[in-house]
């Protein structure tokens, strides 16, 4: 078992298969802490719901990262794709924060959104018609098979990737967003890195030149008032929406999946009574939330936070999953209770920087999960569980199942 000195020392190095006891130990000594991360940056850690919460709702806490790297190249590691897909709502601040998102959200609206269901149910059905079509007692890998394809497929439908690209793209990004531990692991994420941006470049010269009824399209044409995307911040966007689109609903998936086969009661309640499902996304997101911690942040000037000063030009991580699983907000944190009351949750953040993908991935999740559970109500584990790795992405803000294999068992006809 890793310490919690450890931990903190290199933090993001831990456990990812559960890292929540860890969690769990770390919040309990206090609200913040100092870090060191995986990656050999500082940065200060909040553990705790309510001290998470007002973190993410303080305007002193900026997320302008190309100006913290002008000022302190050392605050953060830059990332892939770099600097020129780094002009998006994830890391801005108002006034450019609220240009963008007022764009952004013009053509990404709820009505949008809502409007897909009976397309999303068609995806799920065709998806799971997929998987039955593999035979009752095969091993079938849940997450290469339903639950990256389901959230992909409607985020590339709702950009306008022709499906001649998609598969390359799906391949490239699921590439770049895994660990980079070693120098070759690296240069392997850098070349998909660069055949993604590659392939978002050319769809949007593609749709300046011959705009469809798409969301880049929109998002070409979108204005506030006299204000439209420059390039930059309209690839950084397309780049920033296409993975925050898929990736984190796999996860959803995957680790609700997950979390049932390991609390067998719970699976047997939502079996019996599906009309629960919008419930029990909410409880699963707050269980495991696919995004484990904040997007960068840095202090503009000194700020306490709980009983913790941080430093003016420090970076602050927020620790979302341990937050959702804090007892002062959340009783018997640990348990997965489908019938909790009043689920309260950051899964989706807080404040202006709010999800603004939260509708879809709930009504994908939604859809996912009743469909699955009503189509497989035999479904199994094809290993034991205490084998499965959740090996896909950094483990800080991006924390999923490498694999699912399951055994579907007999498939009950598409509704």
């Amino acid at each position: 078992m890793t310490s919690v000195e450890q931990a903190l020392a290199a933090w993001g190095a831990y456990d990812r298969d559960n890292p929540f006891p860890l969690f769990a130990r770390v919040r309990e000594l206090g609200a913040v802490h100092a870090v060191t991360l995986a990656d050999g940056h500082t940065a200060w850690l909040v553990m705790s719901y309510a001290e998470a919460r007002a973190a993410l709702n303080d305007s002193r806490l900026s997320k302008d990262m190309q100006t913290a790297l002008a000022s302190d190249g050392a605050v953060v590691a830059e990332g892939l794709p770099g600097s020129a897909f780094a002009r998006h709502m994830l890391v801005v601040d108002p006034p450019d924060h609220t240009r963008l998102r007022r764009l952004v959200s013009a053509a990404f609206s709820v009505r949008r959104i809502e409007a897909l269901r009976p397309h999303v149910q068609s995806i799920v059905d065709d998806l799971l018609d997929g998987v039955a079509a593999r035979g009752p007692n095969s091993a079938v890998d849940l997450v290469a098979a339903f639950a990256f394809p389901l959230p992909f497929t409607v985020i590339c439908e709702l950009l306008g990737v022709p499906e001649s690209e998609r598969e390359r793209l799906g391949h490239g990004l699921t590439a770049m967003l895994s660990p980079t531990p070693t120098p070759s692991e690296y240069a392997r994420a850098k070349e998909a890195s660069d055949a993604v941006v590659e392939t978002l470049r050319l769809l949007v010269d593609a749709k300046q030149r011959a705009p469809g009824d798409d969301l880049v399209s929109a998002l070409i044409t979108a204005r506030d008032g006299d204000e439209r995307l420059t390039q930059q911040e309209l690839l950084s966007t397309i780049f920033q929406l296409i993975v925050a689109g898929h990736d984190t609903t796999a996860s959803l998936i995957g680790n609700s999946v997950v979390a049932l086969l390991r609390n067998p009661n719970q699976l047997a309640t939502l079996r019996a009574d599906r009309s629960n499902i919008d419930a029990a996304v909410e409880e699963f997101l707050r269980y495991d939330a696919p995004v484990p911690h904040s997007t960068f942040r840095y202090a503009r000037q000194p700020i306490e936070i709980g009983d913790v000063t941080i430093p003016m030009g420090a970076q602050v991580i927020i620790n979302l999953a341990s937050a959702n699983r804090d007892p002062a907000q959340n009783p018997d944190p640990d348990v997965l209770d489908l019938g909790r009351q009043e689920v309260r949750h950051l899964a989706f953040g807080h404040g202006i920087h709010f999800c603004l993908g939260a509708p879809l991935a709930r009504m994908e999740g939604q859809l996912a999960l009743e469909t699955f559970l009503r189509r497989f109500p035999e479904f199994r584990p094809a290993v034991p569980l205490a084998e499965l790795h959740w090996g896909h992405g950094d483990g800080l803000v991006l924390r999923g199942l490498a694999e699912l294999l399951v055994i579907p068992g007999p498939a009950i006809a598409r509704g």
